[in-house]
């Protein structure tokens, strides 16, 4: 496949994998209410912000959009828009290889560009997701004036270039009908099912069996046009007619048509690639929302905000409620804020004081019932319910309810969780380390501990973190110079798709590959087995490795090798053997700087 090159592409490559690690300090939660904590305001860079999340949200995203620097050569305070070509695309390549990784395996990634980064972004994305992963850039309307001041052409719109993770998997909504698709269903005999629409009753090629006379209500005699066959057997037309559910025009006489009501449509129309500002909205919107929102401080440090139909519509497209959507380009806080009234999680990550002076208060402005942008439309802040009347009648009416507009939380990336001799912070916690260390052995997000566990799931209080079957093979953020990372699920040079690699099994005619492992995973870290062993529980001594041998045995897979990271280990390697165990030097095995 062809790939482009650029000044330190090599470098660009590396980037993303020597990103420290840090962690995410909570500075306070704002709002109430359930789905609270899953939502979250980052304040700092957000390469390493994405690199801090991955831990905890690999492969659980599913839908990011990014509004990126468009590098047209304009300045802006609170990011610069004026880098070099070269230096552009080794600023993207590495949050693209990020983003990548917390991508459900069903989710998409959404990129508003223009014509000035947009191909190169294209071929950049062909090879971080794969090129069989393009679904289809979406023309989206940005303005609806003219501007007779450009130096040749007057631009009118912007890509939405649209990605999956795995084209495969990925599906996306029908997209509601508006006005004017309703406005195509009539009701022109006065059928009491309501309004319908007239489609043909015939189809291309023919079929003997879908080849019959139909005589009309006013006597003429209908066969199906030239080269065509009729949609249906005649026994089923003649129910359809019973139920007069075909119509031949005002005079009895016309061609056969069937009624599709609009009472029994899906309502809903498939997407196309032509989005016009009447649908979802322009910049000159986007500016005004903005305003409303922030006041006249937002104009000089967000110039071009999307706006909040936009956003909309991708969402409506690529979600569904409680679906977690990802915004590492926050801006302004518009995607954030559309997520929120549409109701699902988000996160957003935003550098600068602005975070806070500027997306801290317009998601604040949200949860409080805010009427601007998308509000209206669907019902955000409108909280009625149906009470009966204080008489006793029984009468049912609309009253308002007290507003519950959720919440979300503020972080600030924190110190890094490894220095540059791998010793681990002080402030790093159990759950953190354990979210680490499952992700460099398994290649997952560790889930913590389940209000409803599951056998395989790790027990609160204990360090043991779960049983992963593992074959050392998920993919890994490439650290080795300018090594493509698109092979899976993409495309060669000539668009064949390259199989997605799966697990080989020893067995009859197997390649000798490993055969996936049962490994059950503990942690001795911050004295989880309490004060009365050794060193509160970090080292592995005799007594330690009783008390993990008798917890092993009550695991789902008891008969599994053990894999224990500590501080310390007091045993030998015989010993280590006969039990099954091995061990892992904390901080020195725990690799994920």
């Amino acid at each position: 496949m062809p790939t482009l090159d650029w000044l330190n592409r090599s470098a660009a490559f590396t980037t993303a994998a020597n990103v420290p690690y840090r962690l995410l300090d909570a500075v306070a939660t704002y709002g109430s209410g359930p789905g609270t904590t899953d939502n979250l305001l980052i304040q700092g860079d957000n390469l390493e912000a994405l690199k801090a999340l991955l831990p905890f949200y690999r492969g659980q995203v599913k839908c990011i959009f990014i509004d990126p620097p468009y590098n047209t050569q304009s300045a802006f305070e609170h990011y610069d828009d004026n880098l070099e070509h070269a230096q552009w695309l080794s600023m993207m390549l590495p949050r693209l290889q990020l983003l990548r990784e917390l991508l459900r395996d069903d989710g998409s990634i959404w990129v508003t560009i223009d014509d000035n980064e947009g191909h190169y972004l294209k071929v950049l994305m062909d090879e971080v997701f794969g090129r069989g992963n393009f679904v289809t850039s979406f023309e989206w309307q940005k303005t609806l004036t003219r501007r007779n001041d450009a130096k040749v052409v007057s631009e009118a719109h912007d890509h939405v270039l649209l990605y999956a993770r795995n084209a495969n998997v990925m599906g996306l909504n029908r997209q509601g009908s508006d006005e004017r698709q309703r406005a195509t269903y009539t009701n022109r005999d006065k059928d009491p099912r309501g309004d319908w629409l007239a489609i043909p009753f015939h189809a291309p090629n023919i079929r003997p069996n879908l080849t019959y006379p139909i005589t009309t209500p006013g006597g003429r005699i209908l066969m199906p046009p030239a080269g065509r066959c009729w949609s249906t057997t005649s026994e089923k037309y003649e129910e359809l007619n019973a139920d007069r559910r075909i119509y031949f025009g005002r005079d009895g006489n016309g061609m056969a048509q069937r009624k599709k009501f609009w009472s029994e449509s899906s309502q809903t129309i498939v997407p196309w690639t032509w989005w016009p500002y009447d649908e979802v909205g322009e910049n000159r919107e986007a500016t005004r929302e903005a305003k409303e929102l922030l006041g006249d401080s937002a104009l000089g440090i967000f110039s071009t905000p999307k706006p909040e139909r936009l956003i909309q519509r991708i969402l409506q497209l690529a979600t569904n409620p409680s679906d977690l959507v990802l915004d590492s380009f926050l801006g302004s806080g518009t995607t954030a804020a559309v997520a929120h009234k549409m109701g699902r999680r988000w996160i957003g990550i935003e550098m600068g004081e602005h975070a806070a002076t500027h997306c801290l208060p317009r998601l604040q402005k949200v949860i409080d019932g805010e009427q601007g942008g998308i509000s209206k439309a669907v019902g955000w802040g409108q909280n009625t319910a149906h009470v009966k009347a204080a008489n006793g009648s029984g009468e049912l009416f609309e009253a308002p309810v007290p507003w519950q507009g959720g919440g979300f939380r503020f972080m600030q990336l924190g110190a890094p969780v490894f220095d540059a001799q791998g010793r681990i912070h002080p402030d790093v916690r159990f759950a953190t380390l354990a979210a680490f260390i499952w992700q460099q052995e398994t290649g997952h997000t560790w889930t913590g501990y389940p209000a409803s566990p599951a056998p395989c799931d790790a027990r609160q209080g204990t360090p043991y973190l779960g049983t992963h079957s593992i074959v050392n093979s998920y993919l890994r953020i490439p650290d080795k110079g300018s090594e493509p990372i698109s092979a899976l699920n993409g495309s060669d040079s000539d668009g064949a798709t390259q199989p997605s690699p799966q697990p080989a099994h020893e067995g009859p005619g197997s390649t000798g590959a490993p055969q996936p492992t049962d490994v059950a995973h503990y942690l001795l870290f911050n004295g989880i087995l309490g004060d009365k062993r050794p060193a509160s529980g970090n080292v592995l001594t005799r007594d330690v490795l009783d008390a993990l041998l008798a917890l092993h045995a009550s695991t789902p897979s008891p008969a599994a090798p053990l894999l224990v990271y500590g501080e310390a280990c007091r045993l030998g390697p015989a010993r280590l053997a006969l039990a099954n165990v091995t061990f892992k030097h904390i901080p020195y095995d725990v690799r994920a700087r």
